[in-house]
């Protein structure tokens, strides 16, 4: 390859039996399928957190959440702080080799100055910067009440201020995408596609309702913010086709973590479970270390560059940056990374992956190991009971870990125990050593 074009494209929430080409049938992703198909489709693809923050932080700095300094869900008001440039991210690293970059969506990776896109490697940013918004009047309303602030407008072009009441998101996400590429044609980009859809509030016009007139409703609201999405795809391939750059261009597409099980996800207050989003075979949700809460759907094409296939095998997002940076002519071994590059494997060569991957959120922490999972305190959904101490599951045989090896199996059970908690313990004295006076939670 010679200094690609590179798109990142993340969905928010997206659950990993949420896309037609892992086996959603009732769902119409075909802009997406079709990427996969000529692309290679992971189905083992980790995020590196169950929540969204410190999942987009790896993704584009190619570090665990902790060694990113974002390791959970941040704030959503103007103080918050977040990423800084003391770590790089891959928009940064690809302006050192004379790439243009830009943002279009969602950041979440704080707001208070000099944690914002332009401070972190991004020329051009247009977009909102907490976590979730109202689909139509882009005003941030979730927990400010609780934090002493009022609802919040959050719609911006760099740090401009903008208006755009009625435009639905998803949308204008798209468009301003294809706006960047085509202003970019002539020169090497790197665009990170941030959609917030299907994230809360659970907002769609007709014209996507319609296309799933026999489905449940929260099912169908679902379907119809995906299938935004996936209009939202085929317009950018589009775009690339017509100017010539398909097969110049890295397509990376992933969802930041598993399905959401929030009853907030309602607007009529409904204290109960959310049930549109799906984790398909798999235990576990949104804020959950079981697989259904990271196992992703993920997949990337490059027409000409990438070889076409399926990958059963454990990777994770902080792959994507020495994988990219490497692709793009740069050299992973100038940055810190936790990440490893894949490109040898997408140019078709041995499929490697990680001896060890980890994850980390709140009282949980877990341990992939070849087939096996460790699993320390997990919980199913947010704010659930640890469904156990300790659970040791062999995903080849048992995917959806409903059987909990740990007291057939105590001689491994022990040695990941180990290896997590020495993981953890290192996670948390860098955590408190460079991070954590800065940091802020919702």
């Amino acid at each position: 390859m010679s200094r690609p074009n590179v798109i990142f494209i993340m969905t928010d929430d997206q659950g990993y039996g949420d896309l037609g080409c892992l086996g959603a049938e009732e769902l119409k992703t075909p802009n997406i399928d079709s990427l996969a198909e000529d692309g290679m489709l992971f189905r083992s693809m980790y995020a590196a957190s169950p929540v969204c923050s410190p999942s987009r932080a790896a993704l584009l700095t190619g570090r665990y959440p902790a060694n990113a300094g974002v390791r959970a869900i941040l704030a959503g008001h103007r103080r918050a702080s977040g990423l800084t440039a003391e770590v790089p991210t891959i928009a940064a690293a690809l302006k050192k080799l004379g790439y243009s970059t830009g943002i279009c969506g969602k950041w979440h990776l704080g707001l208070k100055p000099g944690c914002r896109p332009n401070d972190n490697g991004f020329d051009e940013f247009s977009g909102f910067l907490a976590g979730c918004l109202d689909y139509y009047s882009h005003i941030f309303y979730y927990g400010m009440a609780d934090g002493g602030c009022n609802p919040t407008h959050d719609l911006w072009e760099n740090e401009n201020e903008v208006y755009a009441n009625g435009e639905y998101l998803t949308e204008r996400i798209t468009r301003k995408s294809v706006d960047f590429i085509k202003r970019h044609k002539d020169e090497p980009f790197f665009l990170y596609v941030a959609y917030n859809a299907p994230h809360y509030p659970m907002h769609a016009p007709e014209k996507y309702l319609d296309r799933f007139p026999d489905l449940p409703w929260d099912r169908r609201i679902l379907a119809a913010m995906l299938s935004a999405v996936d209009d939202g795809v085929g317009e950018i391939t589009a775009a690339l086709d017509e100017l010539g750059l398909r097969e110049n261009t890295i397509i990376y597409y992933q969802s930041d973590n598993g399905p959401s099980r929030e009853s907030r996800n309602w607007l009529d207050g409904t204290e109960d479970f959310y049930y549109g989003g799906s984790s398909g075979k798999f235990t576990g949700h949104k804020f959950s270390l079981f697989e259904g809460g990271i196992r992703v759907p993920a997949l990337i094409n490059m027409k000409g560059g990438i070889k076409p296939g399926v990958s059963d095998k454990p990777h994770i997002s902080t792959d994507l940056f020495p994988t990219v940076l490497e692709a793009c002519g740069g050299d992973p071994a100038e940055y810190d990374l936790d990440g490893e590059s894949i490109l040898p494997f997408l140019e078709g060569g041995e499929e490697k992956c990680h001896d060890s991957l980890f994850w980390e959120m709140e009282g949980q922490t877990a341990l992939r190991k070849g087939d096996y999972k460790l699993v320390l305190n997990g919980r199913v959904v947010e704010s659930a009971e640890p469904r156990a101490e300790v659970f040791l599951s062999d995903l080849n045989s048992d995917p959806g870990e409903k059987n909990n090896l740990a007291d057939e199996m105590p001689e491994l059970c022990g040695e990941m125990k180990k290896e997590a908690i020495r993981w953890r313990e290192t996670i948390e004295e860098n955590w408190e050593k460079k991070y954590a006076k800065n940091y802020t939670l919702t």
